[in-house]
């Protein structure tokens, strides 16, 4: 199907359109292999900063984390968050090749800015070549998410789960071999890139569209010549739609590492490494709810698109009673094995931030729920109500971190992000609730 064919298409025509998709994998299948692919890889990223950590010092930790703090807000400016865009696009509003040709613009135009703030700001020659190596990281990482984007919409979640495994352990094992063989984080993170690269290259954007003539007969097609469309009006239109989220996008990044800024400026990279490391294992939960959220993005989509509120609502609950649930697990491991876990995964200096980890389970456990909340507003395409929130967050992030981290350390730090996520659950709930109870008002025709 065209994707102007989708236009202005009722509920009714939408549902033949989805009975197209045969390729589409189940709901319990790609939530099992979304969680898996993200397992592998958030094990794998972690598992950076444990080697980074056990091979260096927490000021290799903590250069690793400036570099990802300096270089996140741009790149995610520049994300758009196209794949979210991509994944609820219901109604097939315009082409993959559309998404790919804005993403490739976005990236370039981010790594541009990424070297003139690395040379305006005057880092040193070393943490400034680490942070373009890390640029070049995060966009490849950018383009292999707008592939991502497009296995999401046809909910073949085991293709990204595949990627997800192989970019996670390569990653891995370019660190390793970088830092125990040269002591460089340069050239460990030069490594990952060229791994990426190649992953990017022969798998990622190798599929444009799904040809199948059975569920079990299903396969990928690569059809170069749609993979890319130079069509301005089009990229236009689908930035003007995408970029407040991209907005958004780079005030979540802001909110997150707006106390590692305040950190690094008070105390120096070696307390910025701790943190890092500590805030790192908020991860775990954080992969769970991803899977998650991923998944059920296009269904969500799709209740809302078609009017079913009532299944909008009862997948929403759902997946707000697992966030919880998961929160409170990671908050009590916290509580009662914080000191031993920072301990044994990295060295015993890293132990002695366990109160600092347990605040920031408690954080995490909010956030999950402003996560699943977040993914309702985007398939609810409330695009535009997006920034005042997310600008309100990050207001109070930086407001409380410059309070607290001067007079209590990385423990302020940590209940600044704790004030930042319920600042965001908050409003992320009133906002759903206000949209949805509008919706329910306005007939379906």
């Amino acid at each position: 199907m065209r994707p102007s064919a989708a236009i202005g298409r009722t509920p009714t025509e939408l549902e033949a359109v989805d009975s197209t998709q045969a390729t589409a994998l189940s709901f319990g299948t790609n939530i099992s292999w979304t969680l898996a692919g993200n397992l592998v890889y958030t094990g794998c990223q972690w598992g950076m900063l444990v080697v980074i950590a056990k091979l260096g010092s927490p000021e290799l930790v903590g250069q690793f984390a400036l570099g990802l703090a300096v270089t996140a807000p741009i790149m995610m400016l520049s994300n758009l968050q196209l794949r979210g865009v991509l994944a609820t696009d219901a109604a097939e509003k315009y082409a993959f090749a559309d998404y790919l040709s804005l993403r490739l613009l976005t990236t370039a135009l981010a790594l541009i800015a990424m070297s003139g703030v690395v040379a305006v700001v005057g880092y040193q020659r070393e943490t400034a070549l680490v942070m373009m190596a890390i640029g070049l990281m995060k966009a490849l990482e950018n383009l292999s998410d707008i592939a991502y984007g497009f296995l999401q919409h046809r909910e073949r979640m085991d293709r990204v789960a595949h990627s997800l495994i192989l970019r996670g352990v390569s990653a891995v094992v370019a660190v390793w071999l970088g830092v125990y063989l040269t002591g460089s984080l340069l050239v460990g993170c030069l490594g990952v890139a060229t791994a990426w690269a190649v992953v990017l290259i022969t798998y990622d954007l190798r599929p444009a569209r799904f040809s199948t003539r059975s569920h079990t007969e299903s396969r990928l097609v690569v059809r170069p010549h749609e993979q890319l469309n130079w069509n301005w009006t089009r990229i236009a239109d689908l930035a003007l739609l995408a970029a407040p989220l991209g907005f958004v996008m780079m005030l979540i990044s802001l909110n997150v590492n707006i106390p590692r800024y305040v950190i690094q400026h008070y105390s120096g990279e070696r307390s910025l490494g701790i943190f890092a490391a500590v805030a790192y294992l908020m991860i775990a939960g954080t992969t769970v709810v991803g899977a998650l959220g991923q998944s059920a993005s296009p269904r969500l989509a799709r209740c809302y698109a078609r009017g079913d509120l009532a299944g909008f609502r009862r997948l929403i609950l759902r997946l707000i009673a697992i966030g919880g649930l998961v929160g409170a697990a990671g908050t009590s491991l916290a509580v009662f094995w914080g000191h031993q876990i920072l301990g044994t995964l990295f060295r015993p200096e890293y132990a002695d931030a366990a109160d600092v980890l347990v605040w920031m389970m408690a954080a995490a456990a909010i956030g999950y729920v402003a996560s699943f909340l977040g993914y309702g507003l985007t398939a609810a395409r409330l695009f535009k109500a997006q920034p005042p929130l997310f600008g309100t967050v990050t207001a109070v992030t930086t407001v409380a971190a410059l309070i607290l981290v001067p007079r209590y350390g990385l423990v302020g730090a940590a209940w600044a992000v704790l004030l930042g996520t319920v600042a965001q659950s908050l409003g992320s709930g009133l906002i759903l609730w206000y949209a949805v109870r509008i919706q329910r008002e306005i007939p379906v025709t």
